[in-house]
Formats: structure tokens, sequence, C-alpha cells
């Protein structure tokens, strides 16, 4: 039977919120008020049975990823293989690191498709975000230090003329579990779900081996059905040295200048205890002077 979700807009009458068991997504757009209207309706006809359709292939998006050979037929869902198979030849990853992400492109699409040119859209995720901008719109994003808090440290401009159109954050607290000891790593990528991907791996790779003040557990101990099995997740990060923190931090940003040597992200704000380092262009890089600025060639 399918799915009823829940379909409302918030207070301000001006976004939209979706949501069905675990999806829960904010939608705004902005434009003429009858594409917008028509933006909206798209949004909620296709999120409709979305749920439905992953759950279908669930078995299937919680094995590892081949990286050649996709085993799933749906096109959210092949959208998260494709979004994870760069990583797969070399590391642990299924397609659920990249299924935030995946839906939030979809609906963007769904309505993209639907409604005559917006000047502004974005499919919020629980903070995998997929965007759309007309030429000369903008957004300001703000960068949080950790998934599951209220404070913005900082923020950046993306722009129209920029590739970036999805942005994704990972870390130990947010709502999937992480291999690393990252309060946040914050990517911009090319699309949505190729963001929420890179988020996973480069916040995994923020870590500091068999350090004793990290506590670690089995993800399948905390989640019976997690698609990390046993393999050890980070519950908690005692006190850590500023060197310490400078080397896992450091680990992170090697990940992050490879992925963005190979066209994979756009740019990536890394965050622990405080301490930021940005990797990317230098329209990422619109951060406070805490952080350490590492730009890419204009």
């Amino acid at each position: 039977m399918t799915r009823r979700p829940q379909i409302a807009f918030l207070a301000d009458g001006r976004r939209l919120h979706l949501q069905d068991g675990p999806i829960d997504l904010i939608i705004e757009a902005t434009g003429e008020p009858a594409n917008v209207r028509a933006a909206y309706e798209a949004a909620a006809r296709r999120f409709t049975g979305l749920l439905d359709e992953l759950c279908a292939e669930l078995t299937e998006l919680r094995e590892a990823a081949d990286p050649q050979y996709c085993l799933v037929s749906g096109v959210v869902a092949r959208r998260m293989h494709a979004a994870v198979a760069p990583f797969a030849a070399n590391q642990f990853i299924t397609p659920m690191a990249a299924v935030a992400g995946s839906v939030a492109e979809e609906i963007l699409g769904a309505m993209l498709a639907a409604a005559a040119p917006l000047d502004r859209a974005y499919v919020n995720n629980g903070g995998d975000i997929a965007l759309h901008l007309a030429a000369g719109e903008h957004f300001t994003v703000g960068l949080m230090d950790r998934p599951d808090g209220n404070g913005v440290m900082h923020t950046m401009v993306i722009d129209a003329g920029q590739p970036a159109r999805g942005l994704a954050t990972s870390g130990r607290h947010g709502r999937s579990f992480s291999l690393g000891i990252a309060d946040a790593v914050t990517v911009l990528a090319r699309t949505a779900a190729q963001a929420d991907a890179a988020a996973t791996v480069i916040g995994n790779a923020v870590d500091l081996p068999g350090h004793p003040a990290i506590k670690r557990c089995p993800a399948d101990s905390l989640q019976p059905d997690s698609d990390l099995g046993p393999r050890l997740v980070t519950r908690d990060v005692g006190e850590l040295s500023a060197a310490e923190i400078a080397e896992a931090l450091e680990a992170g940003a090697r990940c992050a200048r490879e992925l963005l040597g190979r066209g994979l992200i756009e740019g990536a704000a890394l965050c622990l205890s405080g301490e930021m380092i940005v990797v990317g262009t230098r329209e990422v890089a619109q951060s406070g002077p805490n952080a350490l600025h590492e730009l890419a060639a204009a």
C-alpha cells in the first residue's frame, strides 16, 4: 500500500514541509507565484511513495557498493550508487552514504521539470541540500560547527556562476554514524548526492586511529540493521591537544584535497573542537579569521 506522507506548509507560509518516516524535507522556491505553486505540487507528488521505492531495494542499498556494477534499478537508488561508486574501489561504502542528498536531488528535479523557470529553490533533507539558482541569483549558507547544533560559525556565498549545486554536512554528531571524529564536515559539490557521499568519506578521514580518548563501538550494537555492520563508529571524543586536533584535521584535509583534485567536490570545511580547515576555491573559503584557508587556483 502506498504510504501517505505528511505534507504541510510551515508557519511562515513560504516553506513546504514533507515528512515520511526518516525522510524530512524543507523546501522553498521563489519566482512567479504560479510557478512556485506548480513546483510545490510537483514536489508533493514525487515525494508520495518515494520511501516505498527505496525500501523495496533496501537490502541491496545496505550492501557494499561495487565500483563498476549497479545492482539496483530505482532512479534514486541508482543515483545513490553513482555517487558512492568513485570511492568504492578503495574503501567500504554503501549507497546509503548518499541517500539524503539523492532524495533532495530527486525532489528538486521534479520541481524544476514541472514549473517554468524559478528564481531560486532548495530542498533541504536534514542538512543535505540540493540547490537551484537562476542567473544572477545566490544563496548565503551558514556553516555549522556540528550537525546537531544551532550555532553558525561562518557563512559562505554560493552564486549562480559557481558549479556547486549540492551541499552536505557529515560528522559524528549527525543522524548517521561516523567512523571519524569530525564535529562537522561540510562539502560543496556539483550535486547533492555527490556532496553527501563525499562528506561521509571526508568525515571518516578526520581521525586519530587508536587514540585512548576516543570511544568507539560496533555500529550494529547501536542499530542492528546498520549498513556499517560491526565496524567501529565513534561515540565520544575526550580531550585532545592542539597538536592532535591539527593532526586529525590534516588527515581529513588530505582526503578533501584528493577529492578536489579528482573533481569530485568543489570545496569542504572541516571542523573539530572549534578549529576549522577550509579546502577549496576562493568562493568556498568565505570563513572567519580562525579558519585555516587552503585556496585552490582561481
